[in-house]
């Protein structure tokens, strides 16, 4: 592979939706470096190297490869001023470049390996289906390119389904890819919108702090009721007064995709061809006699050529002539004579079509070249455009193949977006000048990152002695096989241990053969022949596989200074902090063992990688789970391992291996899936079971697969899919009575077994605004508990296995992030209350008496401390304020209610993890402590002490039961899991009957396209992929997005009791409770009781049974 200058080297990313282009595109630039054939281009699909990509046609995995391309350029280095001319005297000087492309899946349920190679690229090619246009995948992909701040290059793929499919005309063909640009730009638009909105409230913010502490200052001097038109005027001015007080209105001018900003390629990778206006600007520049500027800005647009004058007029001068846009007479009016002259356009592909289904017969194709190839229009349009296409294309009778020829000899796909790619995205050098400053901005601790690394970064600083910092994005599992070292070059002599091994295979060969052909041989000849040919060394077992191991690679970018093998860097956890380096765990050195070029279906040893290189690296294996920062320096280091990842988890499903033997084997192979899967998840559940996380259906499949024949191999059975579910319950207008009717609903007054402690506390439902605001900031209140914590403890931050450590590992809490802190929160969770319910005094200074949040202490359900003396910690304490403690001790030797305080807040944590209906976690719940009273005990020879531990229990235990008792006092609900779909097609019938609604539908237009935007259960997804795409005989393609938890109207213990009900539906209730069903299946899947539940039918009819 060249070594090329860092200048010239690019990061490149390709994103689309699933089937939209991206690997046929990618194999037509493949080819340019002769890995393939040309003519395999769109067909081998070189980087979908797994068996399954190959037979689904689908990329379910990133891969890269580096390409090397050159081409000549003029450069000048004159004044800008004289710059364009300057350019184009100057003679052409060949220059290469390395470009580093990684081609990214575009299902949904592989969004996460979206998210982690973004991180390692400086732009992006978004691909758009000119059919299809922008769906929800695409939105996606533009969202993930926004929040890395990539510079994306919009690909309008497909082309040619609107000549031969839609068979549209070119002027129908412009309008079309002109909505669509536009669509594209409102997504662009809605992002730049939503971060001016959220900036102009933060400097918003920041003058109203300043605006009250001028005021504040002023106070003194006007006393005695002041001037409020001085006050106004002075407070207006105080942004003007200040430099940096200015709201700076940023241009959003180049974040959108126009033709003539060079952004934007036209392409059909299916036909090898791609163009850009400034390839035809070249084309018409002598033509016309108009210059090349000037056409790149207006071959796009409301422009018309007047053919006489051959002027550029505007749409405001037609004067009422019908006359072409130019991209249309000067562009697409000449791609569609390609087509008509080769393949007829649309009516040839379709009769075609038809001939070989009818007849398949040799005159068939004769026929079809004599009706729709013609040779006249062929040989004008080579002659016009100067090519030369073969004599043997032009006597074949495939029109494709002349189509493709005519197209890569005039606009190559190659050559048009590797051009674009070189002009329009940016080096490594400037590309991390503008995006690391923000990226290093956001990292956790960013104020205690060295400014050698900074600096090292930010200027691309490539020495030996700057700060080596490299981004792993994820780990690639690799065969022992497939490894360079392991791999012996053709025509090389074998080594002395090779050739050993070779002669022990051999002679072990023989002997086998020899025992076959003697094994009619009997008596004591017989067993001497046995005896002479048997030989001490192992033979291998017949039918036996030799062991190839997976390695983890790791898949990373270097951003400063140069790794060699050979070298120690350290490995920060996604929790490191440049506050603490020494925080536990402390990050580990390890030994670079192996870097590699990567090759799509190959890896290439490198000795050393310098900065901007996407690149694998070996020796990290087992000191990183997913993803993490190389440094080679600790204090100071920076971390950039923070990536939103597209999709999280949502099924699980239980494995366990067929023959129990494997229990070891499985459990390191899901270990070893979860290192390679940037979005596989295994957990361990309390019941034993081995459970495994996967996005959606697909990505299970795939991990199953991955399980059985490469990291476990051996069988494994999966179990039913684990839907989550969530429990709550509502205000309903029709409930039974409370169970206790001297008190409240939903109050529970309880006595432990002792009848030493006695506690009162009531469950109320919270208002759905406030359990929406917990659930938006569940990072916020995670790193609120993580820094009372680290307060108590005397640390800054505590990871030893305690709880907060637990509670600490997901990504969005990591410290130094934007997160509410705790005087925002107190003041927004008020504001919500009292939004929710301004009429109500049950909310009346709740947010003060919060003790705890559930379950693990994030979740939407409070404990709030109604007592009189407040026996619990308050949770959102500022500083200085007062708190209650739990560490009283019992030297008096009596016992007092705050000491059980710990105790009532773990039975919170344990009733909301597991609620009453079927053990799922609890949400939207209040629950009230009232009153907890403790009396002395009978027994006088037991101390404070042995009183203490043995009622530590009985608390716990009355407490949740006394929380699970309060909840079922209201009419509780079940909250499913729900998938939004994105479907393209006539699906009523299949969403409707899995219980799903349809939420809207709209007619793509100039196109025979429905997109029905629905929401579905979870629980019945499963199939649904497969059962749509029979029904509508493959025309609807759904992609399934996890949009949170929806409330299910249905109590799971109605029953009628009405006299109207009971005589429609009579005392059995007819009509089915989806609730209940649901319920019961999680209560059987956990082994809990069922009430009505039949586990002996006919018990008379048992074979032990006498006749």
């Amino acid at each position: 592979m060249p070594v090329v200058n860092p200048e010239k080297l690019i990061a490149l990313q390709r994103n689309a939706e699933d089937d939209h282009g991206k690997t046929s595109l990618t194999d037509a630039l493949i080819a340019t470096n002769g890995i393939i054939s040309p003519k395999l281009a769109g067909k081998i699909r070189y980087l979908d190297s797994r068996p399954d990509e190959q037979l689904r046609g689908i990329t379910m995995e990133s891969s890269a490869i580096s390409l090397f391309f050159s081409m000549m350029r003029r450069v000048s280095s004159a004044p800008s001023a004289t710059a364009t001319a300057a350019i184009e005297a100057s003679p052409p000087i060949q220059k290469e470049y390395l470009i580093n492309l990684i081609d990214s899946p575009g299902h949904i349920d592989f969004s996460s390996e979206v998210s982690t190679a973004s991180r390692l690229c400086d732009g992006a090619l978004v691909l758009v289906d000119a059919v299809e246009g922008v769906s929800s995948q695409t939105v996606t992909v533009l969202r993930q390119t926004w929040v890395e701040h990539l510079k994306p290059l919009l690909v309008i793929n497909k082309i040619d389904r609107l000549i031969t499919e839609l068979r549209m005309s070119a002027s129908e063909a412009y309008t079309h890819l002109s909505k669509l640009l536009e669509q594209v730009n409102a997504v662009i638009g809605s992002f730049f919108q939503g971060e001016r909105m959220e900036e102009d409230l933060q400097w918003r913010e920041r003058v109203e702090e300043r605006l009250a502490t001028r005021a504040g200052k002023g106070e003194t001097g006007r006393e005695e009721g002041g001037d409020e038109e001085v006050a106004e005027e002075e407070i207006a001015s105080v942004s003007a007064s200040n430099t940096g007080m200015a709201f700076e209105e940023k241009d959003d001018e180049d974040l959108y995709f126009a033709p003539e900003k060079h952004n934007v390629i036209f392409s059909s990778a299916l036909d090898g061809w791609a163009f850009t206006v400034r390839q035809f600007a070249g084309l018409y520049e002598k033509k016309l006699g108009i210059k090349r500027a000037i056409l790149e800005k207006v071959l796009w647009g409301d422009f018309y050529l007047e053919p006489k004058t051959k002027r550029v007029l505007a749409s405001r001068h037609l004067k009422g002539r019908a006359l072409k846009p130019m991209f249309v007479q000067l562009v697409l009016d000449n791609i569609w004579a390609v087509y008509e002259a080769t393949t007829g356009g649309g009516k040839a592909k379709g009769y075609v079509v038809g001939l070989f289904r009818l007849f398949y017969l040799e005159s068939c194709l004769s026929l079809q070249v004599t009706r729709f190839s013609d040779p006249a229009m062929v040989e004008k349009i080579t002659k016009s455009l100067s090519l030369t296409i073969p004599p043997h294309i032009l006597r074949s009778r495939d029109p494709r193949a002349l189509l493709i020829a005519v197209f890569s000899a005039w606009l190559p796909l190659s050559t048009a977006v590797l051009v674009s790619v070189i002009e329009c995205l940016p080096s490594p050098p400037d590309a991390q000048a503008a995006r690391l400053p923000s990226l290093i901005e956001a990292s956790p601790g960013a104020g205690d990152v060295s400014e050698k690394v900074r600096d090292a970064m930010v200027e691309f600083k490539t020495s030996t002695d700057d700060p080596v910092v490299a981004y792993v994005s994820k780990m690639v599992a690799v065969r022992s096989s497939e490894l360079p070292q392991n791999k012996r070059k053709e025509g090389a002599m074998m080594t002395p241990e090779e050739a050993r091994d070779l002669a022990r295979r051999k002679r072990a060969e023989i002997a086998r053969a020899s025992r076959l052909t003697d094994s009619e041989t009997t008596g004591m000849n017989g067993v001497t022949k046995a005896l002479g040919s048997t030989s001490l060394e192992e033979e291998p077992e017949v039918g036996e596989e030799p062991e190839d191991p997976e390695h983890l690679i790791g898949f990373a970018r270097i951003y400063s200074g140069t790794l060699s093998v050979g070298d120690s860097v350290y490995v920060l956890p996604p929790k490191f902090s440049p506050e603490n380096p020494h925080m536990a765990p402390e990050p580990q050195k390890v030994l670079i063992t192996g870097l590699y070029l990567m090759m799509g279906r190959g890896l290439e040893p490198l000795g050393s990688v310098p900065a901007g290189i996407v690149f694998g690296i070996a020796g990290l294996e087992g000191h990183i789970l997913k993803s993490g920062t190389l440094c080679s320096q600790l204090v100071g280091a920076v971390n950039l391992a923070r990536v939103n990842m597209g999709g999280e988890p949502i099924v699980r499903v239980a494995l366990e291996p067929v023959n129990p033997g494997d229990l070891d084997k499985m459990i390191l192979g899901l270990r070893l899936l979860e290192q390679s899967d940037p979005c596989a998840r295994y957990e361990t559940l309390e019941s034993g079971e081995h459970v495994v996380l996967t996005a959606g259906e697909l990505h299970l499949e795939r991990c199953l697969k991955d399980l059985r024949e490469r990291f476990a191999r051996c069988e494994i059975q999966a179990g039913e899919p684990i839907v989550p579910y969530r429990e709550t319950i509502v205000d309903a207008a029709e409930m039974s009575a409370p169970k206790d009717k001297d008190l409240l609903r939903g109050t529970v007054a309880s006595t432990t077994t002792s009848k030493q402690l006695t506690v009162r506390l009531r469950v109320r439902p919270l208002p759905l605004e406030v359990t929406e605001f917990l659930e938006r900031n569940v990072a916020a209140i995670r790193q609120l508990y993580a820094e009372r914590k680290a307060k108590e403890s005397g640390q800054i931050l505590v990871d030893d296995g305690s709880e907060a450590a637990d509670l600490n590992d997901r990504d969005d809490a990591l410290p130094g992030f934007n997160l509410l802190q705790l005087v925002d929160f107190k003041t927004k969770l008020k504001d919500v209350f009292e939004d929710a319910a301004p009429h109500s005094d049950a909310w009346t200074d709740v947010v003060e008496n919060i003790a705890a949040f559930g379950p693990r202490r994030v979740g939407s359900n409070l404990l709030i401390d109604n007592t009189q003396t407040g026996l619990c910690q308050k949770f959102l304490l500022e500083p200085g304020g007062e708190n209650g403690s739990n560490d009283e001790t019992v030297a008096s030797g009596t016992l007092s209610p705050r000491l059980f305080s710990d105790k009532i807040s773990y039975a919170f944590q344990l009733a909301t993890a597991q609620g009453p209906l079927c053990h799922e976690p609890i949400q939207g719940v209040a629950v009230f402590l009232e009153e907890v009273t403790v009396v002395a005990s009978s027994d006088e020879d037991s101390s404070a002490n042995e009183q203490l531990g043995r009622l530590t229990g009985e608390t716990i235990k009355t407490v949740r039961d006394s929380i699970r008792q309060g909840f079922l006092d209201w009419s509780p609900r079940l909250l499913l899991a729900m998938y939004s779909s994105d479907v393209l097609g006539r699906v009523y019938g299949v969403i409707t009957r899995r219980r799903g609604r349809i939420v809207s539908e709209s007619l793509k237009e100039g196109t025979p396209f429905f997109t029905v935007l629905s929401v579905l259960p979870v629980a019945e997804s499963f199939g649904f992929s497969d059962e749509i795409r029979k029904r509508t005989s493959g025309a609807a393609s759904p992609q399934l997005v996890f949009q949170g938890f929806e409330l299910l109207d249905e109590d799971p213990f109605w029953v009628p009791f009405t006299g109207d009900e009971l005589e429609d539906l009579g005392e059995l209730a007819d009509k089915e409770n989806v609730a209940k069903r649901y319920m019961d299946a999680v209560r059987v899947r956990k082994g809990l009781a069922v009430k009505g539940r039949k586990l002996v039918r006919d018990a008379e009819k048992q074979k032990t049974l006498k006749r």
